[in-house]
């Protein structure tokens, strides 16, 4: 049985849907078959028992006692006797002796049911039952107790006797048989037609399945991830739910790669020439070297330390790439509840280590958020470094956190009303910014991490000049008691 299922789970889906259905019908079909034979049965039964019920047979008293007194030899015909000769007739005593009269199709097999008549005659009884004759045929039997003179004051019962009435039931059994044939050949076109019908249903209704697999192994084959499955704008059932699942699928896939093409192209564009500045001045120190011809103590400080900028510039560019590659389901097991406040004071000791000529004011108000600890703090780090990188000499830079909003204000040159919207693009930079260290990869970081915690970050003009950078958090002033999740 096992091996069977196993071999039915590796069919075709179509010919198990056929095959499904097929069974289902049969055992509709059987069941309604073999009701209908049953019904039709009982009611053939019941027409033979109201014929029996019918039968005009009639005893006298001198043909019961010559019967009696010749039992268990048959006894001879009576003028009186009018009965069908195509019934069986005879007597039945309550120890299984028969009488069978002369005129009778033959003898019936005695059953218990008689015995049990003739044992406890009820004259307003009858048993109707099936039994065979002596050739093996079947009979419908009415069993009544002996009564001569029929019912009324004159009516005579004799005790421990029964009066057996049979009908052969050839014709009903024929007729059944019959009805059977006919059912098992209806039954059987029926279960064809059905498993017909059921595959031409599985391929009616796979057919969008199968150009769902054949995109599947389109893209496998040739990596082609601009395949579309055409869809109904107005169908909504499984498979157009899955093909249009499919086709976000593979646009999503499209967008990612296309995006990893960009990345690689605009991170190996930004490695050219830190590479190209430490590849030439990795030659002229080790030139001088070859050739005895030492630099000046001057210039070689210089060349070591655009060396050692150029290592530091590299060194952050590579941790912001690590940053952007990162997967959501890494970033999403390290989520927790933070402390905003302690965050941004972090970030502001590190802002004012790299501007100690700048003033940095601060108003720090507590709030609590979802957010990677890390990656948040690099975030707020990101914002007041660009604050303090182009902040003029001896600047300002205003801090304020309070209901989870974070702005940051400088006073510097501000940022082009045409270049704003790019500002969070990768790897963009603003013309007037390019000389200046960077990858412009920070504010880009800054807007996914932000984007990722359910907030929102936006760069603006600031009044008087500079610019505004404002990030929004969801969260509540307040820890939460016991579980972060609920209680923001």
């Amino acid at each position: 049985m096992k091996r069977l299922v196993r071999r039915f789970r590796t069919l075709p889906i179509r010919a198990r849907l056929s095959m499904l259905v097929a069974a289902a019908v049969a055992f509709a079909v059987a069941a309604v078959s073999v009701t209908c034979w049953f019904i039709v049965q009982g009611k053939l039964y019941d027409q033979v028992d109201t014929q029996l019920d019918g039968a005009n047979v009639r005893l006298g008293q001198q043909e019961i006692t010559a019967l009696l007194a010749a039992c268990p030899k048959e006894a001879s015909d009576s003028s009186d006797s009018m009965r069908p000769r195509d019934y069986y007739v005879q007597v039945v005593k309550s120890d299984g002796t028969v009488c069978v009269f002369s005129d009778s199709a033959g003898v019936v097999k005695v059953t218990g049911h008689d015995k049990s008549v003739a044992a406890d005659p009820d004259p307003g009884v009858n048993t109707f039952h099936n039994s065979t004759d002596s050739d093996g045929n079947d009979v419908r039997v009415r069993t009544t107790p002996l009564l001569v003179g029929g019912f009324g004051p004159s009516t005579q019962l004799y005790p421990d006797y029964a009066l057996v009435l049979g009908v052969s039931l050839k014709e009903t059994q024929n007729t059944l048989n019959d009805l059977a044939l006919i059912l098992l050949l209806v039954s059987g076109i029926g279960v064809l037609g059905a498993g017909a019908a059921g595959l031409a249903v599985a391929r009616a209704g796979l057919r969008p399945v199968d150009k769902l697999t054949e995109a599947v192994e389109h893209v496998a084959r040739t990596e082609d991830l601009g395949v579309r499955i055409p869809v109904e704008d107005d169908s909504d059932d499984e498979v157009a739910r899955l093909s249009r699942s499919f086709n976000s699928m593979t646009a999503s896939l499209a967008n990612s790669r296309e995006l990893q093409q960009q990345l690689i192209a605009d991170a190996g564009h930004e490695l050219r020439t830190p590479l190209t500045s430490l590849r030439t001045n990795i030659e002229l120190l080790t030139r001088s070297e070859e050739t005895g011809r030492p630099l000046p103590e001057a210039d070689r400080k210089a060349l070591l330390a655009s060396v050692k900028a150029q290592m530091t510039e590299l060194a952050a560019l590579i941790g912001d790439l690590q940053e952007l590659s990162r997967s959501e389901g890494q970033r999403g097991e390290r989520v927790q509840v933070v402390s905003l406040e302690d965050t941004v004071e972090s970030a502001l000791r590190r802002a004012r280590l790299r501007g100690p000529e700048l003033t940095i004011t601060a108003s720090i108000d507590p709030w609590y958020t979802r957010a990677e600890p890390a990656a948040l703090e690099r975030a707020v780090v990101n914002i007041l470094d660009n604050a303090v990188k182009f902040s003029p000499e001896g600047g300002v830079i205003d801090v304020r956190l309070s209901g989870g909003v974070l702005t940051v204000r400088d006073h510097g040159p501000g940022i082009p009303t045409e270049e704003l919207p790019h500002v969070f693009d990768r790897f963009w930079r603003s013309p007037s910014a390019r000389a200046l260290p960077g990858s412009g990869l920070g504010l880009s970081i800054v807007a996914r991490t932000v984007e990722q915690a359910g907030g929102q970050v936006t760069l603006a003009h600031a009044d008087g000049g500079g610019t505004v950078a404002t990030v929004r958090l969801p969260g509540a002033p307040t820890p939460p008691p016991e579980d972060p999740a609920t209680a923001l």
